[in-house]
């Protein structure tokens, strides 16, 4: 093999690869309890959206999301009588570079109220 060809394996290899790697981190599937962070949060607002996403709001200022949680069942007027007001646990998804904001499991006080985790 010449070394023109080489050095451009040897640059275009990375450019292609970073990406795709970078990326394929950034998508969550098949979530299981070791591949999240747990985290506590005092729930103080819930909000339905038009994705049907059911957004919540720590009383931090953090914000987290379940995903098409109004197309799973979730009744938001329930969620509201059982967390707001109260701390929560939260499995949020660990993706390269952090946490997700995307609730991945939810439970207060050992009960689960949602989760992706399949057994």
């Amino acid at each position: 093999m010449n070394s023109s060809v080489r050095n451009a394996i040897i640059i275009v290899l990375p450019l292609v690869l970073v990406p795709v790697l970078f990326f394929k981190s950034c998508i969550i599937q098949n979530t299981q309890p070791s591949d999240c962070k747990v985290v506590s949060a005092k729930i103080v607002a819930l909000k339905a959206y038009p994705s049907l996403d059911i957004g919540f709001r720590g009383d931090q200022g953090e914000r987290f999301y379940i995903n098409r949680g109004v197309e799973f069942g979730l009744n938001l007027d329930s969620l509201n009588a059982k967390v707001l007001n109260k701390t929560v646990t939260l499995h949020l998804p660990k993706l390269l570079f952090g946490v997700t904001r995307h609730i991945a499991h939810l439970e207060i006080d050992g009960q689960i109220l949602y989760s992706e985790f399949k057994n």
